[in-house]
């Protein structure tokens, strides 16, 4: 069985948590669910690190969703129940990798949701309001036939396949993500970034400081927040933090690759055959 993105999401960078009521004095904007998300600027499709090769993307999740779907399907049709298997988004629709990883940084995307994180763009959501839909209205004995036809999918498109240790991923990233912010030139970076931001009157030490600001947990983005949001992007412009960052975390994780080679033979190795299964299914 697949574990997706085994390589944890790093949280803090998600953004604002929704659910508390704005003050009366920052009127929230529209709601972010109702307006359209900016395509991805060319800066954030080509943001790469070297855990890349060894974690699923959201597009590579994509693919082995809609191939599982597929299995599904043709087991269900064997047991004589209907399932329609949903197509997947273009790879255009699907959000790249490393959009928020270092915070918010397209002035688009902070000029709309500030610090909230962007809904799924429509095809994305479209496909999972499906998903959803076609499981919660089926009859019982129809979604644990669906449950019993994925089990049984996974295992005819994995099965006897290389484990690779999950919990040891999770661990090396998140202790590469902490030790490339402890570098030199990253806090230096932090340092005139927070600079940059005090010159219009917001004070925060990092950008992990300003995006997990508790005032941003709001329903929808606020005026405040989304001022600050817009700032936090020119400051990171203005002093290469994003570079600077990136280049960081690219050599603590080539450290963390090269000292234990074997788990990371591993993790390529299930990548790999997992996505290869997939394909085969998809033709």
């Amino acid at each position: 069985m697949p574990i997706r993105r085994w390589g944890m999401a790093l949280v803090l960078l998600v953004g604002a948590a929704s659910g508390c009521s704005p003050t009366e004095t920052e009127t929230p904007s529209k709601g972010p669910q109702e307006i359209a998300v900016p395509e991805p600027d060319p800066q954030v499709r080509q943001l790469t690190i070297p855990f890349d090769a060894y974690n699923f993307s959201p597009a590579e999740d994509m693919t082995l969703d809609v191939a599982e779907d597929v299995v599904v399907r043709d087991c269900m049709n064997a047991r004589g129940l209907a399932w329609q298997a949903l197509p997947g988004p273009g790879e255009s629709e699907i959000e790249p990798p490393h959009r928020r990883r270092y915070g918010v940084i397209e002035s688009r995307v902070a000029d709309v949701f500030g610090y909230h994180a962007p809904p799924y763009r429509p095809a994305v959501a479209a496909r999972g309001v499906k998903a959803l839909a076609r499981v919660t209205g089926a009859p019982p004995g129809v979604r644990e036939a669906a449950k019993a036809c994925l089990k049984q999918a996974r295992a005819s498109m994995y099965g006897g396949a290389q484990k690779a240790d999950a919990a040891f991923f999770n661990k090396v990233i998140f202790a590469t993500f902490d030790a490339a912010q402890r570098d030199r030139r990253v806090t230096r970076a932090f340092r005139s970034w927070s600079a940059c931001m005090a010159e219009e009157g917001f004070r925060y030490a990092d950008p992990l400081a300003a995006i997990t600001d508790r005032r941003w947990s709001t329903k929808a983005p606020t005026t405040q927040e989304i001022r600050t949001a817009q700032r936090d992007v020119l400051c990171k412009e203005k002093t290469g933090v994003v570079s600077i960052w990136a280049a960081a975390e690219t050599r603590v994780q080539n450290a963390a690759i090269r000292a234990h080679p074997g788990k990371f033979r591993e993790l390529r190795a299930v990548k790999v055959r997992q996505l290869a299964a997939a394909r085969r299914v998809l033709g």
